[in-house]
């Protein structure tokens, strides 16, 4: 197909980074040409967005087809196909479909990829895009026992919302969620888990669409992944099993998959002599503490590496210790006039002392709106500072139906033994960490309806000295927010 003239911004990825990029370029530059390239049919879009204090942010999350976006935007160009090869000395982007287009700027906004424990095996299913998610659904409703591997937020969710099915939950971790908790916070939640699950009539926040794919985990021809879930994935799927009364979750702590086995190798090994107390299954998982169980089928949510596959070949881009696009505080890549967000980047930058890159949705969004911004300001030569957003670190989420907020060095990230913690728990309500080092507030955990998101905020950028209110900080019968208002 015919060649494009070198005008035009190109973005490649229709998750909430891709999206956000593309429709910020889109609308600074009218007159120039925009191409968002997708391997899915369907975009990710942000909606009900709120900006809750300085950093923090809250926003829903929604699959549309590719055309609302060209509606909006009317040099907009979506085009539904994956990445062939990337010249970047040249400028020229090839897609899957033929089409080959020269670019101005390039934003590479690919995400990521499930990290799966085990390549090409049936039993195993990695959840990381819609696709996926049906997949899961599908099977889950034939099952009885399920194993889960994996301690981040996809397997947290999972775990919790999954009904009429017996959960096994292999975690390599002391205590679960450590990615986003420590293990007070993990002991608060856990009730949670074994309270009886109440009938879900809540709307789902997402509109769904469903197209017709030739394999599960994959959009488009290629095979090429799909843009990652929301975080309200679970919403309007009904995640049941086949068991009326399920004995609910089991947690193996410290532990991971040693081998897993189909039912004939596991027949044919020296672990038949457990058949009888093990029972017929048509998957069996070996885990590293020698306990064995059978299932119908593994959840592998071990995380994600960057998809940065398609760009490399004939390139010369920097790559972080993570496989990722490594990006200096421009958002620019090692490569001339392109640039990287979200989960296939790596901040390459001196970061703020409260800040620290999590592949979260927040700053997926925040990077892919910067991006934007740095493309726009090269363009223009115009100056351009860091975003306030890189100033601290939060997020807003939730877990077993509790609202999470997360604030700067939360879990005591790098500040080794030079901290000290307070904790305020009230068992099934509220579970309240403050991080101090020096005195000074630098992170904090907040999980229930606390509201105090906002003071603690202003007490970590601010750097106040609170050495002198010690415990007296947390003291609920002390209105706080008045107290350093």
């Amino acid at each position: 197909m015919a060649s494009d003239k070198q005008d035009t911004f190109v973005v490649v990825g229709g998750g909430i980074a891709g999206v956000t990029c593309a429709e910020q370029i889109a609308s600074q530059f009218a007159s120039d040409e925009v191409y968002l390239l997708t391997a899915s049919p369907l975009v990710k879009t942000v909606t009900n967005f709120k900006q809750v204090s300085k950093t923090l942010e809250e926003f829903d999350i929604e699959e549309k087809p590719s055309s609302v976006l060209e509606e909006k935007y009317p040099n907009l160009k979506v085009i539904q196909s994956a990445v062939k090869l990337l010249r970047a000395k040249e400028h020229l982007l090839q897609a899957e479909n033929g089409r080959t287009i020269h670019y101005k700027k390039l934003c590479i906004c690919s995400g990521a990829k499930p990290k799966l424990f085990t390549q090409d095996n049936p039993h195993v299913l990695g959840i990381r895009d819609t696709d996926s998610a049906q997949e899961f659904q599908k099977r889950l409703s034939k099952a009885k026992r399920i194993v889960v591997i994996g301690n981040g937020g996809i397997a947290l969710e999972l775990v919790h919302e999954v009904e009429g099915c017996e959960v096994i939950w292999a975690i390599k971790d002391k205590a679960m969620g450590n990615t986003f908790f420590d293990a007070g916070a993990a002991q608060f939640l856990i009730p949670s888990l074994e309270a009886d699950k109440k009938e879900r009539s809540l709307p789902c926040k997402r509109a769904h669409y469903t197209t017709d794919k030739t394999g599960a985990g994959h959009s488009g021809a290629s095979g090429e992944l799909g843009s990652a879930l929301g975080p309200d994935w679970h919403a309007g799927i009904e995640l049941r099993g086949t068991v009326q009364n399920s004995s609910g979750v089991h947690i193996e702590y410290k532990c991971e998959v040693d081998k897993i086995y189909t039912q004939q190798e596991f027949l044919q090994s020296k672990l038949n002599t457990k058949k009888s107390e093990l029972g017929l299954w048509p998957a069996y998982v070996q885990l590293t503490n020698g306990k064995i169980y059978g299932c119908d089928f593994v959840v592998s949510a071990t995380g994600v590496v960057p998809n940065t596959d398609p760009f490399l070949s004939g390139n010369n881009f920097e790559l972080a210790g993570d496989h990722g696009l490594r990006v200096d505080d421009h958002m620019r890549t090692s490569e001339q006039d392109v640039y990287a967000a979200g989960d296939v980047c790596t901040a390459g930058w001196e970061p703020s002392a409260l800040w620290q890159q999590m592949r979260l949705w927040t700053q997926a969004r925040q990077m892919g709106w910067y991006a934007a911004r740095c493309m726009a300001a090269d363009v223009l030569e115009e100056p351009i500072e860091m975003d306030f957003c890189f100033e601290l670190f939060s997020h807003i989420t939730k877990f077993f139906n509790y609202k999470v907020v997360l604030l700067g060095k939360f879990n005591a990230q790098g500040l080794g033994l030079d901290h000290e913690l307070l904790v305020r728990c009230t068992k099934g309500h509220e579970y309240v960490k403050v991080v101090l080092t020096g005195g000074r507030m630098v992170g904090a955990v907040l999980i229930g309806e606390t509201d105090l998101e906002e003071t603690f905020e202003n007490l970590i950028l601010n750097q106040m000295d609170l050495s002198r209110y010690g415990e007296e900080l947390l003291n609920p019968n002390i209105d706080i927010e008045d107290y350093f208002d």
